[in-house]
């Protein structure tokens, strides 16, 4: 039987890492490809992605879905169950959001480019 001490403990092991709640974020504005994914997500290779979508389709919060042509195309979205996430994701970015604020009224040299992600 798994234990854990806290709920986030719980939360941390689906979404935790550097990449899945991006993803999520991503994908909560609807279907995408692989290549879009990929290209929304500046340092990701595309063995990684491909590893931590199909980590998330094992959770439960990612659908899959393969197009039988060639090439082959594969599109990734939320299931009913991934949707949910996004009171945390969303909660995840106000929080970044107002932390990259504080950061540079300190003084600090970064910007966030929030709305530029490629759709498809």
């Amino acid at each position: 039987m798994k234990q854990y001490n806290l709920g986030i403990e719980a939360t941390l092991e689906i979404i935790g890492g550097k990449w899945k709640a991006l993803i999520i974020c991503l994908l909560m504005s609807g279907v995408k490809r692989t290549s879009v994914l990929e290209r929304s997500i500046p340092g990701i290779s595309q063995k990684v992605l491909i590893q931590q979508l199909r980590e998330l389709e094992g959770d439960g919060l990612v659908t899959r879905h393969v197009y039988q042509q060639m090439p082959p195309k594969v599109e990734y979205g939320l299931t009913e169950y991934g949707v949910t996430a996004n009171t945390i994701v969303d909660v995840m970015c106000a929080w970044g959001r107002d932390n990259i604020a504080l950061r540079q009224q300190r003084g600090e040299d970064i910007v966030l480019l929030e709305n530029n992600h490629p759709e498809s």
